[in-house]
C-alpha cells in the first residue's frame, strides 16, 4: 500500500530535510526540527504526489488516504491530549501548504480549524479565556470562508469595522469576547447570505475543505504566475501539512514572530526579525498591525523588543538560532508562536534574501567555515547578481523628500506613480518605469510587483508580503510608510501636506525607505569586498571564457570593470547611426554605382578607424570580436517622403530618384534577405573600407601600446561554404595591403557567425577556411523555430503557460531544437580542425540555464552584454561545479 502520510513531532518523526520533494520544504523541515529536539507541535504532511494524483485524477484523492489520515490525527490527539470535534476539550489544527521550494503567500493556509459552535466553547472553558476561544473563531470563520468558500475578504473587515465603530474602538484587541461573538454571528449570516448555506460545523467536512483549497491553490493565478517568474514546474506539487495549534492569542504573555538568523536585507550576522504580543501569524506578515523588532538593538525609541518583553522566549529562541544555522549550513526564515510563555518552531526555511545578502552570507559562511567555497559559489544566484550591477541613488544629488517607512528591500528606482498590478504591468509593457504604490499588496499583486520597477506600501512591516516577494524579485521596496495616505478613487497619495497624483513621478531608496518626489540621480555601484572574493572565488573554477558584448568605449569599459575577458560581439552597424556619420551611410547606400559608394566610404573610413582604436586601446592584449556589417541597407534610410525630400535636400540628390532607390531596397522579409554576408558579396567595398579600419587601427594601438590587440573578424549569415571563401579572402586582402603600408603585421583570425541550420548542418566544410565559430543564438533560434523575435512576443507567453515551450526560446536556449544544431556544428567544425574557437553571443550569453548548456556542449566562451559579465562568470563557475548550481537560493 502507498504511503501518502508521514507524521512529525512527539517523538514521532517518520520524515526528514532530505525528503522535501516528497513532504515539501516546510513538512520536510518540521520533522527535520522535530528530529533535533526542538519544540515543535506534532502534526502530519500530505505528501506533494497526493497533489500529483489530485490533478491526475479529476480532483479525487488515493483510496487509501482517508485512513492514513485519520490515523495520524490520532497520533496528534495522543501527543496532545485533545480530541478533535471534542466539545470539552477541542484539538484544533492549521493546515498550510508547502512546496518543495518557499512560495511566500502564494498558496492558502487555514488556522484554528475544529471550531465550531459548540467546541468554541469547550475552548473557551478550557483555556478561561472566552475572549480568545471567540477571536479564535472569528479568525477560523474569517479564514475557512475566504479561503475555501470563496467570500471576499473585505466582507468580514466591514463587519469587523462595523462593531469597532460602535464600539468607539481602533485595534482589533481591543474588542471583547461579547464583541467577538457578535462579529462571529454577523460573519455566520454573511457566509450563509451570499453562499446560501450555513457555515460547515462538522470538524472532519472542515478539514476536508480546507485540504482541498490547499491542493487547489497550487493551480491558483498568484501561484501559477509566481512558478513561472521563478521556473518552478506545476508538477512539483504541494504537500499539505496539517499541525496542532499552538496559539499566540491568548493574552499578554503570548507572541508570534516571524525572524531571519540573519538580515536578509544586508546578510549582516545579527538576529533580525519581528513579533507581535496577543497576535496569531497571518496577523505579521498580512500587514494589518505593526510588529514590533525582535532585538533591542533595532528598537526604536517608541517600540519594545521581544528582548525586553520576553526575555526567557526570546533567549531560547537566540539558542535555537545558532541550533538551525549550525545544523543547516545556511540563513534560515523561521515562524514561531509563545504560548503562555512557552516557545513553538513552527517553520524553518532556507530565507529568501537580496543578491546583496545572498553574496555576504554565503562568503562570510565560508570564511566562518560553515561552508566551502565551493558551496559559497552555488549559493548565489547568478541572475541575482544583477541587482548589485546597477546604480543607487548618488548623495550628493539634490532630492525633495515626501515621507519615509521601513526600508524593505535594497535598491532605488524611479518611475511614474500607479496604484494597480494591472496598471503596473499594463504601463511596464508599453516601456514606461512604474513605482507600484499599494495600502498593502497581496499575493493577487505579484503581476504587478514584477512589472513595476519599485514598490510603495503604506502598511506592513520587514516580513510583510510586499517585503519577501520584493527582496525575492530584487525590487527596491519601501514598507508600512505610514506617513502616506492613498486615496485610490482620486488616484492619489499624500504626505505632509504634499499630494502626488498617478502618472507623476516618485523616487524610492529601499535602503533607507525614503521617498522622494521627482527624479534623483543615480550613481554606478562599487563592485569590491564579498563581490570581489565571491567573483576570485568562481574565477579560479570556471573553465568558459566570459567576454562582453560592446560596441561604445563607455560599454567596453564596463565589461573590463565587470571582469570581461575580451569583446565577444561588436556590432558594427551601431556606429554607423551616429549623426556625424549616417549621412554618409546613406549617401553609400543611395549611390547607384560603386564610384560613388568607395566616394561615401571614404568619409567613414576616419570614423570607423577611430571607433576600433579606442576598442583596442581598452582591451588591448585581449580578443575583439568584430562583425562586419549585417543588417539590411533599408534600415539606414528614412522613412517616407518628407524625411526622404529632407534627406535628399541635405544631400543635393534628387527626390524621386532616391525614392526610386528606397524602393529597390525595399524587401517583403527583410530579416531573411540582403543581408550579411550577401551585403559584402554584392556590395565588396562596403567589407573592404571595414577591414581597412580595422587593421590600421589595430597597427596603430600595437605601436602606441606596444601590446598589440587580437582582432576577430566575423562574417555574419554564411550559410555556404563558398560565401564565407569569398569574404574572407576580401579580408586578407586588405590585411596584406595596411601591414605592407605600415611596415607591421598583427595576428588576426578570420571566422563566422553561426546563425543559420544550413551552417550549422555544413559545419565542417565551412570551417575549413573559418577560424572561428560564434553562434548567433538570437537569429539561431528565429531561423531553427521560424519565429520573429520582434513579433513572437504577442504569443509565447501563452505557449509557455500552456506546456508548449518550457521557456521563452529567446531568454533561454532551446536545448532540443537550437541546441542539437550547435553541438552538430561543433562536432563537425572540430573534426575538421580539432581547435577550432567555439563561443555564443546572442542575448543566451548571459543567461545561466543557458551558460550551463554551453558548458556541457563544450564551447569555449560566451559572450553577453557588459552588466551580465558578473553573472555569466559566477553561472559559469556552477555550471563546471554542479551542472548549474541547483541549490540556489537568492
Amino acid at each position: 500500500m502507498s504511503k501518502w502520510v508521514y507524521s512529525f513531532g512527539a517523538g514521532h518523526n517518520e520524515g526528514k530535510a532530505e525528503m522535501r520533494n516528497l513532504l515539501g520544504g516546510k513538512g520536510a523541515n518540521l520533522a527535520e526540527m522535530a528530529s533535533i529536539g526542538l519544540p515543535v507541535p506534532p502534526g502530519f504532511t500530505i505528501t506533494t504526489e497526493v497533489c500529483t494524483y489530485y490533478y491526475d485524477h479529476q480532483k479525487q484523492y488515493p483510496p487509501e488516504l482517508r485512513d492514513q489520515v485519520g490515523a495520524a490525527l490520532g497520533l496528534i490527539e495522543a501527543a496532545v491530549g485533545n480530541k478533535f470535534g471534542d466539545t470539552q476539550k477541542p484539538l484544533l489544527v492549521s493546515v498550510r501548504s508547502g512546496a518543495r521550494v518557499s512560495m511566500p503567500g502564494m498558496m492558502d493556509t487555514v488556522l484554528n480549524l475544529g471550531l465550531n459552535d459548540q467546541t468554541v466553547e469547550g475552548l473557551a472553558t478550557a483555556s478561561g479565556d472566552p475572549r480568545f476561544a471567540w477571536d479564535s473563531y472569528r479568525r477560523f470563520i474569517q479564514m475557512y470562508g475566504s479561503v475555501v468558500m470563496g467570500v471576499d475578504h473585505h466582507r468580514f473587515e466591514e463587519i469587523i469595522e462595523h462593531v469597532k465603530l460602535g464600539r468607539g474602538i481602533v485595534e482589533d484587541t481591543d474588542l471583547t469576547a461579547q464583541d467577538w461573538r457578535s462579529v462571529v454571528d454577523g460573519y455566520k449570516a454573511m457566509v450563509a447570505e451570499v453562499q446560501g448555506e450555513p457555515f460547515p460545523q462538522d470538524p472532519t467536512a472542515q478539514l476536508w475543505g480546507a485540504i482541498g483549497a490547499v491542493f487547489g491553490s497550487w493551480m491558483n493565478a498568484r501561484a501559477n504566475t509566481y512558478r513561472r517568474l521563478h521556473d518552478i514546474p506545476a508538477n512539483w506539487g504541494t504537500a499539505v501539512n496539517v499541525q496542532a495549534m499552538v496559539f499566540g492569542n491568548m493574552g499578554q504573555d503570548c507572541a508570534t514572530g516571524v525572524c531571519f538568523t540573519r538580515d536578509p536585507s544586508t546578510g549582516e550576522n545579527i538576529f533580525y526579525g519581528e513579533y507581535l504580543i496577543n497576535a496569531q501569524g497571518e496577523d505579521v506578515v498580512a500587514g494589518i498591525r505593526t510588529p514590533q523588532p525582535m532585538a533591542q538593538l533595532k528598537a526604536k525609541p517608541h517600540e519594545t523588543s521581544m528582548e525586553v518583553a520576553m526575555p526567557a522566549a526570546y533567549q531560547e529562541l537566540v539558542a535555537v538560532r545558532a541550533k538551525l544555522e549550525q545544523h543547516y549550513t545556511d540563513m534560515q526564515d523561521i515562524e514561531f508562536t509563545v504560548q503562555q510563555n512557552k516557545l513553538y518552531m513552527l517553520q524553518t526555511r532556507n530565507g529568501k534574501r537580496t543578491a546583496a545578502a545572498s553574496l555576504k552570507i554565503a562568503v562570510d559562511m565560508a570564511r566562518e567555515g560553515l561552508i566551502t567555497e565551493t558551496e559559497a559559489i552555488k549559493r548565489v544566484n547568478p541572475s541575482a547578481l544583477d541587482q548589485l550591477l546597477h546604480p543607487t541613488l548618488d548623495p550628493k544629488a539634490p532630492r525633495k523628500l515626501l515621507s519615509k517607512g521601513l526600508p524593505a528591500s535594497p535598491g532605488a528606482a524611479c518611475g511614474i506613480v500607479v496604484f494597480s498590478a494591472d496598471e503596473a504591468e499594463a504601463r511596464a509593457a508599453k516601456g514606461e518605469s512604474v513605482i507600484l504604490v499599494r495600502i498593502e499588496t497581496s499575493p493577487e499583486d505579484i503581476h504587478g510587483m514584477h512589472a513595476a520597477k519599485g514598490v510603495l506600501t503604506t502598511r506592513g512591516g520587514m516580513t510583510s508580503h510586499a517585503a519577501v516577494v520584493a527582496r525575492g524579485m530584487g525590487r527596491p521596496c519601501v514598507a508600512g510608510a505610514g506617513g502616506v495616505t492613498i486615496d485610490y478613487g482620486a488616484q492619489a497619495l499624500a504626505a505632509g501636506g504634499q499630494i502626488v497624483r498617478g502618472g507623476e513621478t516618485i523616487t524610492l531608496d529601499g535602503a533607507t525607505g525614503e521617498i522622494f518626489i521627482g527624479t534623483v540621480a543615480m550613481v554606478e555601484p562599487q563592485l569590491s569586498g564579498d563581490f570581489a572574493t565571491l567573483m576570485e572565488w568562481a574565477d579560479k573554477v570556471r573553465r568558459l571564457k566570459v567576454r562582453a558584448n560592446a560596441e561604445t568605449p563607455l560599454d567596453a569599459d564596463t565589461a573590463r570593470k565587470f571582469g570581461a575577458e575580451g569583446i565577444g560581439l561588436c556590432r558594427t552597424e551601431h556606429m554607423f547611426f551616429d549623426p556625424a556619420r549616417i549621412g554618409a551611410v546613406r549617401q553609400m547606400i543611395l549611390s547607384e554605382t560603386e564610384r560613388g559608394r568607395r566616394e561615401a566610404l571614404a568619409r567613414l573610413l576616419p570614423f570607423q578607424r577611430q571607433d576600433f582604436s579606442e576598442l583596442f586601446r581598452i582591451m588591448v592584449g585581449l580578443p575583439v570580436t568584430i562583425r562586419l556589417l549585417d543588417p539590411p541597407l533599408h534600415e539606414f534610410l528614412p522613412h517616407g517622403d518628407a524625411e526622404i525630400a529632407e534627406l535628399a535636400e541635405q544631400l543635393g540628390a534628387d527626390v524621386a530618384a532616391m525614392q526610386r532607390r528606397a524602393a529597390d531596397l525595399a524587401e517583403a522579409n527583410p530579416m531573411l534577405g540582403h543581408r550579411g554576408c550577401r551585403l559584402g558579396i554584392s556590395y565588396p567595398e562596403i567589407y573592404e573600407m571595414q577591414a581597412r579600419a580595422i587593421f590600421e587601427a589595430a597597427v596603430a594601438v600595437a605601436k602606441e601600446s606596444g601590446a598589440a590587440p587580437v582582432p576577430e573578424i566575423m562574417i555574419p549569415l554564411v550559410a555556404t561554404r563558398r560565401e564565407l571563401e569569398i569574404t574572407r579572402a576580401q579580408v586578407d586582402k586588405i590585411a596584406k595591403e595596411v601591414f605592407a603600408e605600415t611596415g607591421t603585421t598583427i595576428e588576426y583570425y578570420v571566422g563566422t557567425m553561426i546563425e543559420l541550420p544550413r551552417a550549422c548542418l555544413t559545419a565542417d566544410k565551412i570551417a575549413e577556411v573559418g577560424d572561428f565559430f560564434s553562434f548567433g543564438t538570437n537569429d539561431l533560434t528565429q531561423t531553427v523555430f521560424g519565429l520573429s523575435r520582434d513579433d513572437a512576443g504577442k504569443f509565447l507567453p501563452l505557449y509557455v503557460d500552456k506546456g508548449i515551450l518550457p521557456k521563452d526560446p529567446f531568454v533561454s536556449i532551446d536545448p532540443e531544437g537550437v541546441g542539437a544544431l550547435v553541438k552538430i556544428a561543433k562536432e563537425k567544425g572540430r573534426s575538421v580542425k580539432p581547435d577550432l574557437k567555439l563561443g555564443i553571443c546572442g542575448e543566451h550569453g548571459g543567461d545561466p540555464a543557458s551558460i550551463q548548456f554551453c558548458e556541457e556542449a563544450g564551447l569555449d566562451y560566451v559572450s553577453c552584454s557588459p552588466y551580465r559579465v558578473p553573472v555569466a562568470r559566477l553561472a559559469a563557475a556552477q555550471a563546471a561545479l554542479t551542472g548549474g548550481g541547483s541549490d540556489r537560493t537568492a
